[in-house]
């Protein structure tokens, strides 16, 4: 059986192409050898059951492994200790094998659910005789845990390992014990009890913390990219289509896989010489148009916590400089769902995929199309599209007429807030279908945003800024002479929105040595 990029559930090097874990292997071991219980909590898709998985397996010749998954146990044996109890025990006995016979025999009789009032005290005794019997110390893994955060039994199940993790001198207990899923447990009682003086009083506020990296860096998709190479021949440069798929993905293990498959099977078919620059952008475009239960959970959580999409809104449209804050309950909810990741105290949206889906979701909304900007590009698109290229020059110079006319008037707060979106309202549907578009995070601020076009393989790069003066302006041209020297382009496009209401609005060429750039003002 050939080998194939798996996008759909845990991931087995026999049969799917994968990165090597071998390296975060080892640095999880070294917690469970410390002794210590933690939860891995990332988004959705993100590659946390085949870790466990391979971490299990990895575990196994040092430690008796009880890998768990809740998603088995329903929602109805949370009711009470009673029949969490025996789903639990039954949860045990399907998934391990060699289990001591009395241990097996106590499980089963819990199992059967006959007898009444059985608590969890009566579960811990089985469990912790298991631990003081066992020749290897015994390490309990449980995936997907947060499908159970909603249950006071499940708290006073936390508890319990956190009570004889505390006595775990004085008793044998489990050596480790590791929670993985979405939501962090530490944080349980708030949901359960939304006073604020339970947030902090979680039963898992023993775990330590989980700092192991689980984003693909260049090296590990390049690993991955070059097994695939060496069963098909087809000839790529594996480093820079590495380097590409990470710049689109930021190394989010599902939208890798999602990229590698879509190459292979959609784009590359029979043919042994695709794996191209423009199959990736082929891929991404595909990818942005799909309709995926990440992408999916992704816009629920975004109709489901308002903090959330309002922060998002503010990176994605005013460039607001957002710094990183814990206790911001927006900011925590959207690094646990996946949406942005913290470089240097700020936060960033994750990746260009998600941005751009999100721009998408923004902009292709029914209120937003509705709008009289977007039906204008919509109009004119095609005045400037010829033989494959965009018209960027025409873009503009369109846009700043029609800007003028309907906006000019609007005062400098309106400007700052909405300027950026109602261009990029205008531009979405000349190149909806064909092009994408994404915002480079390196220069994102409230003042300045770099957006860059990818439309047929060709690049564009366009400066959409605050006019803070002449010479302000002078070093924004500088900068994007700069930046279009390192994306090896030479022509770049500027865009300001200036307060001033003597301004003179229109378009220019402005020429930096080699660098030719066209202004426009609104």
């Amino acid at each position: 059986m050939k080998k194939f990029f798996n996008v759909n559930g845990s991931c087995n090097p026999q049969i799917h192409y994968m990165i090597d874990l071998s390296e975060r292997l080892s640095e999880i071991k070294k917690m469970v050898d410390a002794g210590e219980y933690f939860t891995i909590n990332r988004a959705r898709q993100y590659g946390k059951t085949t870790l466990l998985a391979a971490l299990a397996e990895y575990l196994k010749s040092d430690y008796k492994v009880i890998s768990l998954d809740f998603q088995t146990i329903s929602y109805g044996d949370f009711e009470n200790e009673e029949k969490f109890v025996a789903a639990f025990s039954n949860e045990i006995l399907i998934s391990e094998y060699d289990i001591p016979e009395d241990i097996r025999s106590t499980l089963l009789h819990l199992a059967d659910g006959k007898e009444r009032n059985v608590t969890l005290s009566v579960l811990f005794r089985t469990l912790l005789q298991w631990c003081r019997i066992s020749e290897k110390p015994l390490v309990l893994i449980i995936d997907e845990v947060d499908t159970a955060t909603n249950n006071q039994v499940f708290v006073d199940f936390l508890a319990q390992l956190r009570a004889y993790y505390l006595r775990r001198m004085q008793m044998p207990t489990f050596r480790s014990v590791i929670l993985a899923g979405v939501y962090d447990v530490r944080n349980v009682k708030s949901k359960i009890r939304p006073e604020e003086n339970h947030k902090m009083n979680s039963p898992w506020n023993i775990a330590a913390k989980f700092k192991i990296d689980m984003n693909f860096s260049v090296d590990d998709i390049s690993g991955m990219l070059n097994e695939y190479e060496q069963d098909y021949q087809t000839g790529m440069d594996v480093v820079e289509i590495a380097e590409m798929i990470y710049s689109y993905t930021s190394g989010y293990p599902y939208l890798v896989s999602c990229l590698c498959k879509m190459i292979d099977e959609d784009i590359k078919g029979e043919s042994k010489t695709a794996w191209s620059k423009q199959d990736v952008l082929t891929a991404v475009k595909m990818l942005l148009n799909d309709k995926n239960p990440l992408f999916e959970s992704l816009i629920g959580k975004l109709n489901e916590y308002l903090g959330v999409k309002n922060l998002i809104y503010r990176l994605l449209f005013r460039g607001e400089n957002i710094g990183y804050n814990p206790d911001d309950s927006g900011i925590d909810m959207a690094e646990m769902f996946g949406f942005i990741k913290v470089r240097n105290g700020n936060v960033y949206i994750s990746n260009r995929i998600f941005e751009t889906r999100l721009y998408n979701m923004f902009l292709m909304s029914t209120d937003e199309q509705e709008k009289d900007v977007y039906r204008e590009g919509a109009r004119l698109k095609n005045q400037f599209i010829h033989d494959g290229t965009l018209d960027m020059r025409r873009i503009l110079e369109k846009f700043v007429e029609y800007f003028d006319d309907i906006y000019g008037d609007r005062d400098e707060k309106f400007l700052e807030a909405d300027g950026r979106r109602y261009f990029m309202l205008f531009l979405k549907p000349i190149i909806n279908g064909t092009g994408n578009y994404y915002i480079e995070a390196r220069t994102r601020n409230d003042e300045q945003t770099d957006m860059i076009i990818d439309y047929l393989g060709q690049q564009y790069i366009i400066e959409m800024k605050i006019w803070h003066g002449n010479a302000y302006n002078e070093r924004g041209e500088k900068q994007l002479s700069d930046y279009l020297e390192y994306y090896h382009v030479d022509k770049g496009y500027m865009l300001s929105f200036n307060f001033n209401k003597n301004k003179k609005i229109g378009v220019k060429e402005v020429v930096l040595g080699e660098k030719l750039l066209i202004e426009a003002v609104v």
